[in-house]
Protein backbone atom coordinates (compact mmCIF):
# COMPACT_ATOMS: atom_id res chain seq x y z
CA UNK A 1 0.00 0.00 0.00
CA UNK A 2 1.24 3.49 -0.83
CA UNK A 3 2.55 5.50 2.11
CA UNK A 4 0.04 8.21 3.00
CA UNK A 5 2.90 10.60 3.69
CA UNK A 6 4.08 10.19 0.10
CA UNK A 7 0.64 11.29 -1.11
CA UNK A 8 0.81 14.38 1.08
CA UNK A 9 4.27 15.20 -0.24
CA UNK A 10 3.07 14.74 -3.82
CA UNK A 11 0.06 17.01 -3.27
CA UNK A 12 2.24 19.67 -1.64
CA UNK A 13 4.70 19.62 -4.54
CA UNK A 14 1.87 20.29 -7.01
CA UNK A 15 0.22 23.03 -4.93
CA UNK A 16 3.53 24.82 -4.28
CA UNK A 17 4.84 24.39 -7.81
CA UNK A 18 8.30 23.16 -6.88
CA UNK A 19 10.04 20.50 -4.83
CA UNK A 20 12.20 23.04 -3.01
CA UNK A 21 9.18 25.07 -1.89
CA UNK A 22 7.33 21.92 -0.86
CA UNK A 23 10.40 20.77 1.08
CA UNK A 24 10.55 24.07 2.95
CA UNK A 25 6.83 23.97 3.76
CA UNK A 26 7.07 20.38 5.01
CA UNK A 27 10.31 20.86 6.93
CA UNK A 28 12.14 18.35 4.76
CA UNK A 29 15.18 18.55 2.52
CA UNK A 30 14.66 18.75 -1.27
CA UNK A 31 16.52 15.45 -1.59
CA UNK A 32 14.03 13.72 0.71
CA UNK A 33 11.07 15.16 -1.20
CA UNK A 34 12.57 14.01 -4.51
CA UNK A 35 13.16 10.56 -3.05
CA UNK A 36 9.57 10.32 -1.82
CA UNK A 37 8.20 11.28 -5.27
CA UNK A 38 10.46 8.73 -6.97
CA UNK A 39 9.38 6.03 -4.52
CA UNK A 40 5.76 6.83 -5.33
CA UNK A 41 6.39 6.66 -9.08
CA UNK A 42 8.32 3.41 -8.75
CA UNK A 43 5.50 1.83 -6.79
CA UNK A 44 2.90 2.95 -9.34
CA UNK A 45 5.08 2.04 -12.27
CA UNK A 46 4.47 5.32 -14.06
CA UNK A 47 5.87 8.83 -14.23
CA UNK A 48 3.73 11.41 -12.46
CA UNK A 49 5.80 14.54 -13.04
CA UNK A 50 7.70 16.07 -15.91
CA UNK A 51 10.76 17.79 -14.47
CA UNK A 52 12.81 20.59 -15.98
CA UNK A 53 15.41 22.87 -14.42
CA UNK A 54 12.80 25.59 -13.92
CA UNK A 55 9.48 23.91 -13.32
CA UNK A 56 7.49 20.74 -12.88
CA UNK A 57 4.26 19.71 -14.55
CA UNK A 58 1.88 16.79 -14.29
CA UNK A 59 1.90 14.00 -16.83
CA UNK A 60 -1.45 12.70 -18.04
CA UNK A 61 -1.26 9.90 -15.48
CA UNK A 62 -0.15 12.42 -12.86
CA UNK A 63 -3.14 14.64 -13.55
CA UNK A 64 -5.67 11.89 -12.89
CA UNK A 65 -3.69 10.61 -9.92
CA UNK A 66 -3.53 14.11 -8.42
CA UNK A 67 -7.30 14.53 -8.61
CA UNK A 68 -7.78 11.28 -6.73
CA UNK A 69 -5.10 12.09 -4.17
CA UNK A 70 -6.89 15.35 -3.39
CA UNK A 71 -10.10 13.40 -2.88
CA UNK A 72 -8.33 11.01 -0.49
CA UNK A 73 -6.77 13.82 1.54
CA UNK A 74 -10.02 15.78 1.59
CA UNK A 75 -11.86 12.70 2.79
CA UNK A 76 -9.38 12.27 5.63
CA UNK A 77 -9.77 15.89 6.64
CA UNK A 78 -13.55 15.58 6.61
CA UNK A 79 -13.42 12.29 8.53
CA UNK A 80 -11.21 13.83 11.21
CA UNK A 81 -13.52 16.83 11.52
CA UNK A 82 -16.56 14.56 11.82
CA UNK A 83 -14.95 12.25 14.37
CA UNK A 84 -13.67 15.08 16.53
CA UNK A 85 -16.93 16.98 16.42
CA UNK A 86 -15.26 20.15 15.20
CA UNK A 87 -16.64 20.38 11.68
CA UNK A 88 -17.14 24.13 12.10
CA UNK A 89 -13.59 24.66 13.40
CA UNK A 90 -11.21 24.77 10.49
CA UNK A 91 -7.53 25.49 10.13
CA UNK A 92 -4.88 25.63 7.43
CA UNK A 93 -5.12 27.61 4.19
CA UNK A 94 -8.07 28.03 1.85
CA UNK A 95 -6.83 28.84 -1.68
CA UNK A 96 -9.42 30.59 -3.85
CA UNK A 97 -9.44 31.85 -7.43
CA UNK A 98 -11.89 34.61 -8.37
CA UNK A 99 -12.50 37.16 -11.16
CA UNK A 100 -10.56 40.38 -10.60
CA UNK A 101 -13.36 42.94 -10.37
CA UNK A 102 -15.84 40.70 -8.59
CA UNK A 103 -13.22 39.60 -6.08
CA UNK A 104 -12.28 43.18 -5.30
CA UNK A 105 -15.88 44.41 -5.01
CA UNK A 106 -17.78 41.48 -3.53
CA UNK A 107 -15.35 39.06 -1.89
CA UNK A 108 -12.57 41.14 -0.35
CA UNK A 109 -14.92 43.39 1.70
CA UNK A 110 -16.53 40.32 3.29
CA UNK A 111 -13.40 38.34 4.20
CA UNK A 112 -13.01 40.00 7.59
CA UNK A 113 -16.23 38.55 9.02
CA UNK A 114 -15.46 35.05 7.73
CA UNK A 115 -11.86 35.09 8.97
CA UNK A 116 -12.91 36.39 12.38
CA UNK A 117 -15.35 33.48 12.62
CA UNK A 118 -12.52 31.05 11.77
CA UNK A 119 -9.35 32.47 13.33
CA UNK A 120 -7.19 29.42 12.55
CA UNK A 121 -7.90 29.59 8.82
CA UNK A 122 -5.73 31.55 6.38
CA UNK A 123 -7.06 32.78 3.03
CA UNK A 124 -5.01 32.76 -0.18
CA UNK A 125 -7.09 34.74 -2.70
CA UNK A 126 -5.87 34.89 -6.30
CA UNK A 127 -7.68 37.37 -8.56
CA UNK A 128 -7.54 36.71 -12.29
CA UNK A 129 -9.87 37.04 -15.26
CA UNK A 130 -8.51 33.82 -16.77
CA UNK A 131 -10.08 30.43 -16.06
CA UNK A 132 -7.46 28.81 -13.87
CA UNK A 133 -6.81 25.07 -13.77
CA UNK A 134 -8.07 24.41 -10.27
CA UNK A 135 -6.31 21.08 -9.83
CA UNK A 136 -2.97 22.05 -11.33
CA UNK A 137 -3.00 25.34 -9.43
CA UNK A 138 -3.73 23.68 -6.11
CA UNK A 139 -6.93 25.70 -5.59
CA UNK A 140 -9.59 24.54 -3.15
CA UNK A 141 -12.27 26.31 -5.16
CA UNK A 142 -12.85 28.97 -7.79
CA UNK A 143 -15.56 31.59 -8.11
CA UNK A 144 -16.70 31.85 -11.71
CA UNK A 145 -19.13 33.98 -13.68
CA UNK A 146 -19.97 31.95 -16.73
CA UNK A 147 -22.12 29.32 -18.38
CA UNK A 148 -20.39 26.29 -16.91
CA UNK A 149 -19.75 23.28 -19.12
CA UNK A 150 -16.78 21.52 -17.46
CA UNK A 151 -18.23 18.22 -16.23
CA UNK A 152 -15.03 17.34 -14.36
CA UNK A 153 -15.84 19.97 -11.73
CA UNK A 154 -18.62 20.25 -9.19
CA UNK A 155 -20.46 23.58 -9.26
CA UNK A 156 -22.79 25.25 -6.77
CA UNK A 157 -24.79 28.22 -7.99
CA UNK A 158 -24.37 31.16 -5.63
CA UNK A 159 -26.43 33.88 -7.29
CA UNK A 160 -27.98 34.93 -10.59
CA UNK A 161 -26.01 37.32 -12.80
CA UNK A 162 -27.96 40.01 -14.63
CA UNK A 163 -26.16 41.80 -17.46
CA UNK A 164 -27.58 44.86 -19.16
CA UNK A 165 -26.68 47.19 -22.00
CA UNK A 166 -25.74 50.60 -20.65
CA UNK A 167 -24.14 53.92 -21.54
CA UNK A 168 -23.46 57.27 -19.92
CA UNK A 169 -26.01 60.11 -20.23
CA UNK A 170 -23.29 62.14 -21.98
CA UNK A 171 -22.88 59.48 -24.66
CA UNK A 172 -26.66 59.29 -25.22
CA UNK A 173 -26.90 63.09 -25.43
CA UNK A 174 -24.36 63.12 -28.28
CA UNK A 175 -25.24 59.91 -30.15
CA UNK A 176 -28.89 59.38 -29.29
CA UNK A 177 -30.68 56.48 -27.64
CA UNK A 178 -30.85 53.32 -29.79
CA UNK A 179 -34.43 52.21 -30.36
CA UNK A 180 -33.81 48.73 -31.82
CA UNK A 181 -31.10 46.12 -31.56
CA UNK A 182 -30.09 46.89 -35.15
CA UNK A 183 -29.40 50.48 -34.13
CA UNK A 184 -26.35 49.25 -32.23
CA UNK A 185 -24.58 48.87 -35.57
CA UNK A 186 -24.58 52.67 -35.82
CA UNK A 187 -23.19 53.15 -32.32
CA UNK A 188 -19.80 52.86 -30.68
CA UNK A 189 -19.74 49.68 -28.62
CA UNK A 190 -17.25 48.46 -26.05
CA UNK A 191 -16.55 44.76 -26.65
CA UNK A 192 -15.84 42.48 -23.73
CA UNK A 193 -12.16 42.07 -22.92
CA UNK A 194 -12.21 38.50 -24.29
CA UNK A 195 -13.72 39.66 -27.63
CA UNK A 196 -16.64 37.23 -27.32
CA UNK A 197 -19.93 38.02 -29.00
CA UNK A 198 -22.68 39.46 -26.86
CA UNK A 199 -25.21 36.72 -26.17
CA UNK A 200 -28.51 38.45 -25.53
CA UNK A 201 -32.07 37.46 -24.77
CA UNK A 202 -34.94 39.61 -25.95
CA UNK A 203 -38.60 39.54 -26.95
CA UNK A 204 -37.87 37.25 -29.91
CA UNK A 205 -35.60 34.88 -27.96
CA UNK A 206 -31.83 34.50 -27.97
CA UNK A 207 -29.48 36.29 -30.33
CA UNK A 208 -25.76 36.82 -30.75
CA UNK A 209 -24.22 40.19 -31.57
CA UNK A 210 -20.57 40.94 -32.21
CA UNK A 211 -20.06 44.55 -31.11
CA UNK A 212 -17.65 46.88 -32.83
CA UNK A 213 -15.85 49.85 -31.35
CA UNK A 214 -12.66 51.85 -31.36
CA UNK A 215 -11.35 50.68 -27.98
CA UNK A 216 -9.71 47.27 -27.63
CA UNK A 217 -8.41 46.15 -24.25
CA UNK A 218 -7.81 42.96 -22.32
CA UNK A 219 -9.15 44.54 -19.13
CA UNK A 220 -12.75 44.31 -18.01
CA UNK A 221 -12.11 47.17 -15.59
CA UNK A 222 -10.96 49.42 -18.46
CA UNK A 223 -14.24 48.68 -20.26
CA UNK A 224 -16.10 49.65 -17.09
CA UNK A 225 -14.30 52.98 -16.82
CA UNK A 226 -14.73 53.59 -20.55
CA UNK A 227 -18.50 53.21 -20.51
CA UNK A 228 -18.76 55.51 -17.50
CA UNK A 229 -16.56 58.07 -19.30
CA UNK A 230 -18.90 58.06 -22.31
CA UNK A 231 -16.87 56.12 -24.86
CA UNK A 232 -19.71 53.86 -25.94
CA UNK A 233 -22.31 51.23 -25.05
CA UNK A 234 -21.29 48.20 -23.01
CA UNK A 235 -22.79 44.98 -21.71
CA UNK A 236 -22.11 45.02 -17.98
CA UNK A 237 -23.19 43.02 -14.95
CA UNK A 238 -25.32 44.80 -12.39
CA UNK A 239 -22.92 43.69 -9.65
CA UNK A 240 -20.30 45.77 -11.46
CA UNK A 241 -22.19 48.99 -12.30
CA UNK A 242 -25.09 48.97 -9.83
CA UNK A 243 -23.96 52.13 -7.96
CA UNK A 244 -23.46 54.03 -11.23
CA UNK A 245 -26.95 53.08 -12.41
CA UNK A 246 -28.50 54.20 -9.13
CA UNK A 247 -26.55 57.47 -9.19
CA UNK A 248 -27.49 58.18 -12.82
CA UNK A 249 -23.92 58.03 -14.08
CA UNK A 250 -25.09 55.22 -16.36
CA UNK A 251 -28.46 54.54 -17.96
CA UNK A 252 -29.85 51.29 -19.30
CA UNK A 253 -30.02 50.94 -23.07
CA UNK A 254 -32.58 48.72 -24.84
CA UNK A 255 -34.05 47.38 -21.55
CA UNK A 256 -35.92 44.63 -23.42
CA UNK A 257 -32.56 42.95 -24.02
CA UNK A 258 -30.31 41.45 -21.36
CA UNK A 259 -27.36 39.10 -21.30
CA UNK A 260 -27.90 35.34 -21.47
CA UNK A 261 -29.60 34.03 -18.35
CA UNK A 262 -27.42 30.94 -18.56
CA UNK A 263 -24.60 32.94 -16.99
CA UNK A 264 -24.49 32.69 -13.21
CA UNK A 265 -22.18 33.17 -10.25
CA UNK A 266 -20.94 29.77 -9.10
CA UNK A 267 -18.41 28.16 -6.81
CA UNK A 268 -16.61 25.30 -8.51
CA UNK A 269 -14.29 22.73 -7.01
CA UNK A 270 -12.77 19.37 -7.97
CA UNK A 271 -15.15 16.46 -7.88
CA UNK A 272 -14.64 14.62 -4.63
CA UNK A 273 -16.75 12.46 -2.38
CA UNK A 274 -15.99 14.43 0.77
CA UNK A 275 -15.91 18.21 0.64
CA UNK A 276 -13.41 19.71 3.13
CA UNK A 277 -15.10 21.64 5.91
CA UNK A 278 -13.19 24.84 5.07
CA UNK A 279 -14.50 24.77 1.48
CA UNK A 280 -18.05 23.94 2.50
CA UNK A 281 -18.12 26.70 5.12
CA UNK A 282 -16.84 29.36 2.71
CA UNK A 283 -19.29 28.36 -0.02
CA UNK A 284 -22.17 28.41 2.48
CA UNK A 285 -21.01 31.83 3.66
CA UNK A 286 -21.07 33.28 0.13
CA UNK A 287 -24.39 31.63 -0.73
CA UNK A 288 -26.03 33.20 2.32
CA UNK A 289 -24.31 36.54 1.68
CA UNK A 290 -25.51 36.85 -1.91
CA UNK A 291 -28.76 34.88 -1.96
CA UNK A 292 -31.28 34.42 -4.80
CA UNK A 293 -31.69 38.23 -5.00
CA UNK A 294 -28.16 39.60 -4.42
CA UNK A 295 -27.69 42.79 -2.41
CA UNK A 296 -26.37 44.64 -5.49
CA UNK A 297 -29.84 44.31 -7.05
CA UNK A 298 -31.57 46.13 -4.18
Amino acid sequence: MTNLGDLEVFARVISSGSMSTAARDLGLSPAVVSKRIKRLEDRLGTRLLQRTTRQISLTEAGQGFHERVLAVLAGLEEAEAYASGRSSEVAGTLKISAPTSFGRLHIAPHLKAFMEAHPDLAIHLVLTDEFTDIVAGGFDLAIRIAELTDSTLVARRLAPVRRILCASPEYIAVHGMPETIDDLKQHLCLPAHNYDAWKLEGPQGSLSLRPEGRLITNSSEVIREAVIAGLGIALRSTWDVGPELKAGRLVQVLPAFEGSRGVSLSAVYPSRQFLPAKVRLFIDYLAELYGPVPYWEH
